[in-house]
């Protein structure tokens, strides 16, 4: 996709709609890291990727096989891992990070990232590093099947579907955020699918590490924004609060909350995110619990909000309970 990240896959047309933020502080940046690499058997011969107009990468034990996507700072690259073989997404940054504080600070969050790693809902990072051209790369799980920008192009969830699907992604933000770390950038292009079935959050923020900030001085994607965010204020954790809500509507509309307002460029759709309520799913099988939880969460002022991920997984637990539905279990520490 276009923003800081991208899916493993084609990404989404969506998100097209991405801004400058307003100026504010560097917060605290996500993405999931292992400082273990892909095998600790050596190989001389690599598979050396093109990215256009960056030159070259080389990543001795992997042999390049095709682009996956691209985004604003990054390229996701699927690579055939010798030893252990199997294939893995690669995603790289462009410009190479050369000053010596900049790959200190990328250590330094590779880890802190890689203890959140283990949750069944995040994306498996294999290893993190640096190539000889001062690329920073991670080196991931490769999710082969539809992610769920691509999944609601063909038709939105139904209800039983959104809501294992956002509470198992609730417990992956809420571990995240006991873990210290926001994840800035929640929507559908940023969740795969594993091979099992499972969504999978992935894009936590590579960009941020390098020295590229999203959210916060950098790039956002506007539709699934919070108002205070595209405001200028500080982000801060329900705001990925009010992400994981915007979710959960796009899933179920097929569109995010503000893309059904009818703004059509990015001072409108600005305007109305701070401004304006969203509208009502427009789905008669959508519970008027579910309408009630979602607005809530997508309340302007952060303080109306769910004040937790799990808080909002608890809200869409209860509406399984009320239809009948099995419990998704709420994977949290």
């Amino acid at each position: 996709h276009r923003g800081s990240g991208l899916d493993q896959r084609d990404g989404d047309p969506r998100d097209g709609w991405n801004a400058p933020a307003p100026a504010g502080r560097r917060d605290r940046a996500a993405d999931r890291w292992s400082r273990g690499g892909p095998g600790r058997r050596a190989h001389p011969r690599g598979g050396c990727a093109v990215t256009p107009g960056y030159g070259g990468v080389d990543i001795p034990g992997l042999t390049f096989e095709r682009h996956l996507g691209a985004g604003a700072f990054a390229d996701v690259l699927l690579f055939q891992q010798e030893f252990p073989r199997r294939r893995v997404a690669v995603k790289v940054m462009r410009e190479a990070v050369t000053d010596p504080r900049t790959q200190a600070s990328f250590e330094s969050e590779a880890n802190l990232l890689a203890t959140v790693s283990t949750h069944p809902s995040i994306v498996t990072v294999y290893h993190a590093a640096i190539t000889t051209t001062g690329r920073p790369y991670l080196v991931m799980e490769y999710c082969s099947r539809p992610g769920l920008a691509e999944r609601i192009r063909d038709r939105p969830l139904s209800v039983p579907e959104m809501l294992q699907t956002m509470i198992r992604l609730s417990g992956a933000v809420e571990t995240a955020h006991r873990h210290g770390i926001l994840h800035r950038d929640l929507k559908p292009a940023n969740v795969l699918t594993t091979d099992y079935g499972w969504p999978a959050l992935g894009d936590f923020g590579i960009s941020v590490v390098a020295g590229h900030p999203t959210n916060s001085g950098g790039a956002m994607s506007l539709p699934w924004a919070a108002p205070e965010v595209v405001a200028g204020h500080p982000f801060e954790s329900t705001a990925d609060v009010y992400g994981l809500a915007a979710t959960a509507y796009t899933l179920l509309a097929g569109a995010s909350p503000f893309e059904l307002t009818g703004a059509r460029d990015v001072p409108a759709l600005m305007s109305h995110i701070m401004s304006t309520s969203a509208p009502r799913i427009p789905r008669d099988d959508v519970p008027e619990a579910v309408q009630q939880l979602l607005a809530i969460a997508l309340a302007k002022h952060p303080t109306e909000r769910p004040q937790s991920a799990s808080e909002f997984a608890r809200g869409l637990q209860r509406i399984e309970q009320d239809m009948g539905l099995p419990t998704t279990h709420l994977d949290i520490p």
